[in-house]
């Protein structure tokens, strides 16, 4: 079941890496890419964020062709462009399921499941233990 927006019929997905989380709308259009209000290349101001992105689209041959509208909020650029890729594929499934199959191939669905651990009690961080005193 394709999950589009009931008022504007936009096409959603949501994707995540780290502790960033990207809410993707895709919509038919000029190819336009807005992050939190921004262009793209004002919001992610290095190449490998831009490219995350922008692979996900010329993967698909969509890169002029639809309007992506991103919000993303938590963690840093990397695990935010990483969650922006992951959401913006999901959008274009549901916008256009003849691309799942391409999208899968290439990746972009994966979820990268690596995330920060969790400190322990007694521990100074997740796992470093406290230092040995011979006296």
């Amino acid at each position: 079941m394709a999950k589009t927006d009931k008022k504007s019929g936009e096409a959603l997905g949501t994707g995540r890496r780290k502790s960033s989380v990207a809410r993707v709308r895709v919509k038919a259009g000029s190819g336009q890419v807005v992050v939190n209000g921004k262009p793209m290349n004002d919001y992610f101001p290095t190449a490998q964020s831009q490219r995350a992105i922008v692979d996900t689209l010329t993967a698909t041959g969509t890169i002029d062709s639809v309007d992506v509208r991103i919000t993303v909020t938590g963690g840093g650029q990397t695990g935010q462009s990483g969650a922006c890729k992951m959401g913006i594929a999901r959008a274009l499934v549901n916008f256009d399921p003849e691309h799942f199959s391409t999208l899968r191939e290439g990746g972009f669905l994966t979820r990268d499941s690596r995330m920060k651990e969790r400190k322990k009690p007694g521990l100074h961080g997740a796992r470093r233990g406290t230092q040995f005193s011979k006296r």
